[in-house]
């Protein structure tokens, strides 16, 4: 699986995103600045960079810009975080040669989204087993972020999605509403964990006579296990 290195000053962002790139099954390590990151960086490559814009050293679009001169890196994926709203910063480091930009604060799953989509982009690979997830009739494609059930394509909404997802990649493994908030809707939603009930409810409806794949820890949250477990 890539490895991907993130550069970002904020411990807890940092943290939380390192992770759910961990339970999504990327290789990744974390830097709190270009000085602890470019030792690294010089001894292993990785396949994508994320940048945090505001470091306490060199910022976001001058480790860009080194990057970028580094013939051995040149074409590496790079993508950057901004603040919210910051337009001259998306342009800059657009023109500077990132590969894509996301915004603060974001969806931990919305991230994710975005790097397989550039690695795919940057990549020659072919789609391998590892972009589907298959459970008795239920298939997955990652990719694409399309659900089939028994061969029939079912719309789920961006959030049902990445929860589904969350659930079937780390089948038997218990997350918290918390945990699943954490993941789905960005490290620092507002959002009541009653949300995640909802959202739970719809897809265990949507799976029709899977739903009941989807277990209820009391207490704690819910798992994903085989039909019939």
């Amino acid at each position: 699986m890539s490895l991907i290195y993130y550069v970002e000053d904020d411990e807890a962002i940092r943290q939380a995103v390192v992770y759910a790139l961990k339970a999504t099954g990327f290789r990744v390590q974390g830097f709190d600045s270009g000085a602890q990151f470019w030792p690294v960086w010089h001894e292993q490559k990785p396949d994508l960079v994320l940048l945090d814009i505001m470091l306490p050293d060199e910022d976001g679009i001058q480790i860009l810009k080194k990057i970028r001169i580094s013939p051995e890196a040149a074409k590496m994926p790079v993508i950057l975080i901004t603040a919210k709203g910051s337009e001259f910063e998306k342009v800059i480091g657009l023109d500077s040669g990132a590969d894509d930009y996301v915004a603060k604060p974001f969806g931990v799953m919305e991230l994710i989204s975005r790097i397989k989509a550039v690695l795919r982009r940057t990549s020659d690979e072919v789609q391998g087993d590892e972009d589907l997830l298959r459970s008795g009739g239920i298939t997955i494609n990652v990719l694409q972020h399309v659900v089939t059930i028994d061969g029939e394509e079912v719309d789920f909404a961006l959030k049902e999605f990445g929860v589904l997802h969350t659930l079937m990649k780390n089948m038997g493994r218990v997350y918290t509403r918390d945990e699943l908030l954490n993941l789905i809707w960005g490290y620092d939603s507002d959002i009541e964990t009653r949300t995640v009930d909802v959202h739970i409810a719809t897809i265990r409806q949507k799976l029709g006579e899977y739903g009941s794949c989807i277990k209820t820890v009391r207490g704690l949250g819910y798992r994903f296990v085989e039909k019939g477990v």
